[in-house]
């Protein structure tokens, strides 16, 4: 009994020290102290270009994440690739008349400057065709397989007769049988998001000739999913694992812990996770000729081997990143990629015995363009390589857009109209517009150098208090990822500024009142210099420009709310940080988008 007690004590003991409880609006939001983190972004398939639905899914919530993270001096490494095997690739190399190799290699190239120049900052970018992945993951497959968590079984499995190959679930569509939809795919669903069988789909057609499949034998190892859901239940459900606290259940999102459900729910089966084609990482079990991984064992392993190149690369021990309970691991992925971050990769890597599970999988629903659904077959898309091209330096205004219109708990539209007007009235008109008036008045009054701060008034003290808690409400909202909630923060921080001079009106005050215009100006630096800061996360580059503009060095976002810049201090000329968008750019935008169909 008094071991217990003892025991129960340290453990309480080690909870208070290792989590902060911070209070907003009666919600206790648990931080671990962790300083580190592995945070991935789903790997996009290596067959096409990126366009802003992608983007605004997996990979700009998880920059924003992992720049504030950074910011706040974690340890974090952001690993992402191309995803480069499985019927997709096959399928596009085939309607191109290349080999697959060639498919990608050119996509791989083209989605991972598109990534650099809207600045994602991964910590690596790599790529499932690299041998280092081919032998982690054969690894794996072959740690499972002596575990004994596979079945082996033979099973008829759709077959194409004219083109005379097993045809994988992305070579077989035909009408989903849970909304019905058209040119569902063996594997999901695209019009609405569910992950399917094969078997399930209703007048199955093989992709590679229109001719329906007939069924043949051949012989897989699968993943009894099944056998797994003693654990799995309470851990999606509840964050418990094996009788301990995992992480909140109750900050995965809705439709995370809803799509998860339904698959427990109706009872999970066994899936194959080999399959039937010659591109792919090679089944490394004797009599398995002409077997591949399935794609969503190899890809979701590909984030380890990623992982491996890097800390190989920078002198890190990867293991500290995968396998210690100290870190958190986080998953940013779509909403057609749910389950198989929730339940086969937590499962797989549970079944290895030493890696970590995910403490959150934030999934976002889908974003649409102009009122329709995006659609790379029918070319409905706004692609992220030709907006690079077409709106040079305007890298942020669509980060900021699609930060502004994430799909966080239900699908979004993107409009060009509403680009334009979020561009035009909120960068410029407010962000930008404080920035400029700050930074021209201080060079046309005092030369470049910040004026002293002298005695303050009761509305300075105010403006000051609401400033230092900026940098907590907007850092809470992203670790509770609400990116959309954090960025109306910072943009209310700059309307602080703007409200701040209008009320005081310096450009006037100071031809009666030097010193009290000197203080009024050195509080709307102070501004200034924290909205640099804060920008980071949503906007880079202008982050950039701002810290050049204002001569900002060495600081984080610790000192974000203080009084950053000191008084005398030689700040720079001003620069326009966001420029106006005219009607017949946003004209141009919507006529190509419609002449692509």
């Amino acid at each position: 009994m008094l071991i217990r007690l003892l025991l129960s004590l340290i453990s309480h003991i080690y909870f208070l020290i290792t989590k902060t409880y911070i209070c907003e609006n009666n919600f206790f939001l648990i931080e671990m102290s962790t300083k580190r983190y592995t945070v991935t972004s789903a790997l996009p398939y290596a067959n096409g270009p990126l366009h802003i639905g992608h983007i605004a899914g997996a990979y700009l919530p998880a920059d924003i994440y992992v720049r504030y993270l950074r910011g706040k001096g974690h340890d974090v490494v952001f690993v992402c690739g191309s995803d480069e095997h499985g019927a997709a690739i096959t399928l596009q190399a085939k309607k191109e008349g290349v080999l697959p190799q060639e498919i990608v290699d050119k996509y791989h190239n083209i989605n991972k400057k598109a990534f650099a120049g809207f600045g994602i900052d991964f910590s690596i970018y790599h790529r499932t065709s690299d041998k280092l992945h081919h032998e982690t993951a054969q690894e794996f497959f072959k740690t499972l397989a002596q575990k004994g968590v596979f079945t082996k079984k033979t099973a008829e499995q759709f077959y194409d007769k004219e083109s005379n190959q097993f045809l994988a679930d992305r070579y077989i569509s035909g009408q989903c049988p849970k909304c019905n939809a058209e040119g569902a795919y063996g594997d999901q669903c695209e019009k609405c998001g569910s992950a399917l069988s094969p078997n399930e789909l209703i007048n199955p057609k093989s992709t590679l000739s229109g001719n329906t499949p007939i069924k043949k034998e051949t012989t897989h190892w699968y993943l009894p999913m099944q056998n797994h859901e003693n654990w799995l239940k309470p851990w999606i459900e509840d964050g418990m694992l094996e009788g301990e606290n995992h992480h909140d259940a109750k900050a995965w999102r809705s439709q995370v812990l809803g799509q998860c459900k339904s698959w427990i729910d109706g009872g999970l089966k066994a899936r194959a996770m080999t399959r039937d084609l010659e591109w792919g990482v090679k089944v490394p079990i004797e009599g398995a000729d002409g077997k591949v991984l399935y794609v969503w064992l190899d890809a979701p392993i590909g984030y380890i081997s990623a992982t491996k190149q890097w800390a190989k690369d920078n002198d890190k021990n990867w293991e500290d990143y995968w396998k210690d309970e100290n870190t958190e691991l986080v998953h940013f992925i779509g909403k057609d990629n749910i389950v198989f971050h929730c339940i086969i990769f937590p499962i797989i890597l549970k079944a290895h015995g030493e890696y970590i599970l995910p403490t959150n999988v934030p999934a976002n629903e889908f974003l649409n363009l102009e009122g329709e659904k995006l659609s790379t077959s029918r070319n409905w898309a706004i692609w992220l390589h030709e907006y690079l091209e077409d709106f040079k330096g305007q890298e942020d205004a669509l980060r900021y857009v699609l930060c502004a219109t994430a799909p966080e708990s239900k699908d979004t539209d993107f409009t060009w109209k509403d680009f334009q007007a979020r561009n035009n009235n909120e960068l410029v008109a407010i962000f930008g517009n404080f920035i400029n008036r700050v930074v021209v008045l201080t060079n046309k009054y005092w030369e470049g150098k910040v004026p002293a701060q002298n005695s303050l008034e009761d509305y300075d003290n105010e403006v000051i208090k609401k400033l230092k808690e900026f940098p907590q409400k907007i850092g809470v909202s992203i670790k509770k990822f609400r990116f959309r909630e954090a960025l109306v923060e910072f943009m209310n921080l700059a309307r602080l500024g703007n409200k701040y001079l209008a009320d005081t009106e310096p450009w006037k005050l100071k031809k009666t009142d030097e010193r009290r215009t000197e203080t009024i100006m050195n509080i709307a630096m102070q501004i200034a210099a924290s909205l640099a800061i804060l920008s980071e996360p949503f906007m880079p580059f202008t982050c950039k420009k701002l810290k050049e503009m204002l001569a900002l060095n060495n600081v984080g976002w610790e000192d974000a709310g203080g009084k950053i810049i000191s008084d005398n201090h030689k700040i720079n000329k001003a620069t326009l940080l966001f420029n106006k968008i005219e009607d017949d750019v946003i004209k141009e935008a919507i006529a190509k988008l419609k002449n692509k169909l």
